[in-house]
This record gives C-alpha cells, sequence and structure tokens, in this order.
C-alpha cells in the first residue's frame, strides 16, 4: 500500500508540473519597434548638399542630453517635405547660402521626453542659453512645450541658412559655460549660420519670425528663409523663425514613433 502511494504521489507531482508548464505564460516576445511607411526618406537620398546638425542627437540642446528616439544623426521626413527642400536649396545655392536642418522628424518618444523634462523643475541645467528669461512652471502655459509635436507628423523641419562657403562649427562640449541665445552672435554659441538674432530653439519672444526689435541683416536674413520656404509650399509658424511645416501634409492627425535611423527606413 505504501508503495502504491508513492506511485500515486509521483503521478500526481508529474501531472501537476505538466500542467504547469502547459499553461504557464509563454516568455514576453521583444516588440518590434515600429517602421515608417514607404513615403518617408532620408533627407540625403533626396538633397546630399543640405547641411544636417541634428542638435536632439546631441547633448547641444535645451535638456542637456541626447533625446529618446534619436539613434542617428539623420533627417528623417515625408517625401514631398523632402523634395520640397531640395527646391528650395536650389534656388539657395544660386545667391550663395545653403540650408542647414536642425531638426526634421521626430519620434512621439522624443516629445515624452521632452514633456517629462519639463515637469521636472529641479533640472535647470541649460537655462541659461535656452530659456534665460522663461520660467521653467511657465513652459506649457507659453507654449515652449506640448504633449504633441507637429514634427511627428513628419513633415516639419527645424531649419536655417549658412554663407556659403560653410565654415565647420564648433562642437559643444558638455558642462561648457553658456551664454544666452539672443546675445550678440559673436557672444553667444558659435554656429556657422547666418546671423537671425538668436539662436535656435531660444525659449524668448525675440525668437518670434516677425519680432519688431529685430531688425537690418538679422530680419532680412529670417525674411529670406521665410520667403523662400514659402515659395516651395512651407508655412512658417510665427512663434519660432526655424519651425517650418510643408502642406498639404500627408499625414495631418497621425503622430509617429518610429526612431530616428537608417533601419527605421528600410523598406
Amino acid at each position: 500500500m505504501t508503495r502504491l502511494n508513492h506511485l500515486t504521489r509521483a503521478l500526481i507531482t508529474a501531472a501537476a508540473a505538466l500542467l504547469a508548464a502547459t499553461t504557464a505564460t509563454a516568455p514576453a516576445q521583444a516588440r518590434a519597434e515600429p517602421t515608417a511607411p514607404d513615403d518617408f526618406v532620408a533627407l540625403r537620398a533626396v538633397d546630399r548638399t543640405i547641411i544636417q546638425e541634428m542638435r536632439y542627437f546631441t547633448p547641444h540642446n535645451f535638456v542637456g542630453e541626447r533625446i529618446d528616439g534619436y539613434r542617428q544623426p539623420l533627417c528623417v521626413l515625408t517625401r514631398p517635405a523632402a523634395e520640397a527642400l531640395h527646391r528650395a536649396q536650389t534656388k539657395l545655392l544660386r545667391q550663395g547660402y545653403t540650408l542647414k536642418v536642425y531638426d526634421c522628424y521626430r519620434p512621439q518618444r522624443a516629445v515624452d521626453h521632452f514633456v517629462r523634462w519639463a515637469k521636472d523643475l529641479d533640472d535647470q541645467a541649460m537655462k541659461t542659453e535656452f530659456y534665460p528669461n522663461v520660467d521653467k512652471t511657465r513652459l506649457f502655459a507659453d507654449g515652449y512645450i506640448a504633449e504633441k509635436s507637429g514634427h511627428s507628423r513628419g513633415s516639419t523641419v527645424d531649419l536655417t541658412l549658412v554663407k556659403l562657403p560653410a565654415k565647420p562649427t564648433r562642437p559643444y562640449v558638455p558642462g561648457q559655460p553658456l551664454v544666452p541665445c539672443y546675445a550678440p552672435r559673436d557672444e553667444r554659441f558659435p554656429d556657422n549660420s547666418v546671423d537671425m538674432g538668436t539662436g535656435f530653439d531660444c525659449f524668448d519672444t525675440l525668437s518670434h519670425t516677425l519680432d519688431p526689435r529685430i531688425r537690418g541683416e538679422q530680419r532680412a536674413n529670417r525674411l529670406l528663409l521665410k520667403n523662400t520656404l514659402e515659395d516651395v509650399g512651407f508655412v512658417n509658424l510665427p512663434e519660432e523663425w526655424w519651425h517650418f511645416t510643408y502642406k498639404p501634409e500627408p499625414y495631418p492627425d497621425t503622430y509617429f514613433d518610429f526612431p530616428v535611423s537608417a533601419g527605421s527606413l528600410a523598406h
């Protein structure tokens, strides 16, 4: 009888182990990264002459570190927006200028990174350069940070003009002394672009494209960029001289989250 009990107990234990093995949840599969639709392209595939200085791949931005989702320093856009930039570039080259892009398509995860940073009021590392006159508690209310960005739809670009021949830009070194983005050009962070009156991503009303305090050569430079891009179908955001959206947008209501990388474009 004892031997039978041992055998029964062993069979029950084995059956229970088998049941547990067959009913347990399978290990979670690594979720595949989203990829871009077929009509997204790398700008270099359309125009190799446009300079790319992708700021959010670097720590030289208002957050002070590389932003989530930027796997490579690559400008990605919908094909209509990229082709329109090529048309603008063709015009500008004849006048002795080139376009330089700072940001193009921006994944939603990058926007989420901005939002987390904006809510962390203790992180003021880059304030001196990028938002010297703005209290960080006001970034949402004043419209500098939002939970959605037109960049995530793929047809918005941040850019400037560079006089040819283009000179190299000195690399940013984390921890270096910062200077307000609206300081005179020879005092703020050196950029090989023309003088637009402020640096890129300057959270200040002086960045408004037609701010009346911006005059002379600075205003002429802004208008050259604005008029050239508007002639090929872009619309400027009045609060940011560097921000333009191609119209009509192929994806006016879709906010994508594929990473900025060549792999996202491997159709």
